[in-house]
């Protein structure tokens, strides 16, 4: 992934370059899911953002120019046009209301505060065992798989299952997403999009509808 980041980074220059003078860009790990002209859903990772732009890390390749309706956690709904493609994804021009630009700038300068405040480390967060601790998770593929949490925090959770896929692959667990972070002995670490209030944790990860 580091080469892919890297890779990332230079093919973006183009889209930094048209934005840099209005918007800082801000380097981000933000999950999301994205449509193309053809209107399939796909996962994604936003690398890095500002305002006017963003660069992600996709399974799929677009089109220069082609429209993108991307759906991210923090952010909502944003949209844009291809501006350049790189290995493992592209760049997106973004094309949104004044009012949705404002609050990509809060969002960002939010997560540039608390990334260097280290305000989500999982280490902060006590860790428990859900009362359900019997649950699924729905790998990138859609296939479904039954796991046991092992230990769960606000900002992330150890699960016991015999599916192992790759660092950075953005998985469902119960009704939340989340994000592996590495492989443990019988099973996988995860983190969750953003912290959660543990009375909707237990609800959220558990397999029930």
């Amino acid at each position: 992934m580091g080469a892919g980041l890297a890779t990332a980074t230079d093919g973006s220059r183009t889209l930094q370059a048209t934005d840099r003078r209005r918007h800082q860009r801000v380097s981000v790990n933000i999950l999301g899911r994205f449509m193309l002209e053809d209107r399939r859903e796909y996962p994604c990772q936003v690398i890095d953002m500002s305002p006017g732009g963003m660069a992600m890390i996709t399974p799929v390749s677009g089109r220069v120019g082609e429209r993108v309706v991307a759906y991210l956690d923090h952010l909502s709904r944003v949209e844009g046009r291809i501006a350049r493609l790189f290995d493992g994804g592209f760049a997106v021009e973004l094309r949104n209301t004044p009012r949705k630009r404002d609050k990509i700038a809060n969002v960002l300068t939010w997560l540039a505060n608390r990334d260097e405040l280290n305000l989500p480390e999982d280490r902060r967060h006590d860790r428990f065992v859900p009362k359900n601790p019997i649950t699924k998770i729905v790998l990138p593929d859609g296939s479904e798989h039954m796991c046991r949490i092992i230990d769960v925090s606000l900002s992330g959770a150890a699960l016991a299952t015999d599916v192992q896929p790759e660092p950075g692959d953005s998985i469902a667990l119960g009704k939340m997403r989340a994000r592996v972070v590495r492989r443990i002995e019988g099973g996988i670490a995860v983190e969750f999009a953003a912290i959660q209030n543990r009375e909707l944790l237990e609800h959220h990860i558990s397999s029930d509808d």
